[in-house]
């Protein structure tokens, strides 16, 4: 059994691998997941303390156990502490494309929460959202923000539904940064209805928009599909993205622009 040290990166690493196994198990014994994650019983316990504590599953007596009401494929939870350092990446490219004054739309998606906290710096912008936690992360900042209103959604802490549509055809944004749960030969696909016709709804209501999708979400399909990505103006990804997922994107006339993420970027 290795030791079970590692730097910060590395131990959130392998808390959102134990994270993924009980979400695909639903119940797993502390024991078995020390064992597979090759670290020592009271190691797994501190990780599990540690995921627990941050409400992304259940820890009882000799057993870790997945929230029964929540998907952890669309948890926000989840996927707000994944892949931080490639969301970090994205965000310093999306941010050049906001200037001081502009009208910014931001989708609900987790991928955003970076420049949202970068855009808490840009002079005189309004911003617009159907994200509670894009609006939290603004609070304080100089910028106005609107919430746009409907259904509320818990796993992804944000409205949509036709109200929410309905705003939006009163909107004119400068640009408009949308997300996509997955894409897959150009084609974009989102596991529920209503976000799916709201990210319609965005291009409809900007002058500009942007599409950021780390690699993880290629190759991947959902229940709904919701057209392709002729819509946008730019796609920002991650250099991890395949070449063969690009290749449809740039056939539709939608430039591509892909960011490297530092070898020694912290993962959290």
């Amino acid at each position: 059994m290795r030791a079970s040290r590692g730097s910060e990166a590395e131990v959130e690493e392998r808390r959102q691998a134990v994270l993924r196994q009980v979400a695909q198990e639903g119940e797993i014994r502390i024991a078995d997941l020390a064992q597979r994650m090759r670290v020592s019983v009271m190691t797994m316990h501190r990780d599990l303390d540690n995921l627990h504590d941050r409400q992304l599953l259940r820890k009882g007596r000799g057993v870790a156990t997945a929230f029964s009401n929540v998907a952890m494929e669309s948890a926000l939870r989840f996927r707000e502490n994944a892949n931080v350092a490639v969301k970090n990446a994205l965000a310093d490219a999306l941010a050049e494309e906001v200037s001081p004054g502009d009208t910014v739309l931001i989708d609900c998606g987790s991928t955003l929460f970076p420049l949202a906290r970068r855009l808490a710096s840009v002079d005189g912008i309004r911003v617009i959202t159907n994200s509670l936690r894009v609006t939290y992360l603004l609070a304080g900042a100089p910028a106005e923000v609107t919430l746009l209103g409907d259904r509320y959604y818990e796993d992804f802490e944000s409205c949509a539904g036709p109200q929410t549509r309905r705003q939006l055809q009163d909107i004119r944004a400068t640009v408009a940064f949308v997300t996509a749960t997955s894409v897959s030969e150009g084609r974009l696909f989102h596991p529920v209805r209503e976000y799916a016709e709201s990210k319609r709804a965005y291009l409809e209501a900007a002058d500009r928009s942007v599409l950021a999708v780390d690699h993880s979400k290629f190759g991947r399909t959902a229940t709904y599909p919701y057209g392709d990505v002729s819509g946008y103006d730019l796609l920002v990804t991650d250099a991890g993205t395949p070449e063969s997922e690009l290749r449809p994107v740039r056939d539709l006339g939608v430039e591509v622009r892909t960011v490297e993420v530092p070898s020694d970027a912290p993962h959290r």
